[in-house]
């Protein structure tokens, strides 16, 4: 049982969304939670708000998503369906 709940920790998504704490980076951080319930999928969600942190990413242009320490997308906010494919495609079948 105790495998069964390392398994589970391992699996969980780790989500950053990259933004100073402008409404565009609030709606990209509300769609990505949307998104995360839609596929069932458990994530932790850190907001990222310190530029030289945002700049370590290369990330020029926010709100920026970054899932397991990859930006997936920067400079525009997606629709839900558009982060569900991200989601989708950064995780483990």
């Amino acid at each position: 049982m105790q495998d069964e709940v390392q398994d589970a920790v391992q699996e969980k998504v780790q989500v950053k969304v990259l933004g100073p704490g402008c409404a565009n980076c609030v709606t990209l951080e509300r769609v990505t939670r949307e998104a995360l319930a839609a596929l069932g999928l458990a994530a932790d969600v850190e907001k990222v708000t310190d530029y030289a942190t945002i700049a370590g990413y290369g990330v020029m242009r926010t709100p920026a998503l970054v899932v397991d320490d990859e930006v997936v997308l920067a400079g525009r906010v997606p629709t839900v369906g558009h982060v569900k494919e991200l989601l989708a495609a950064h995780t483990p079948a």
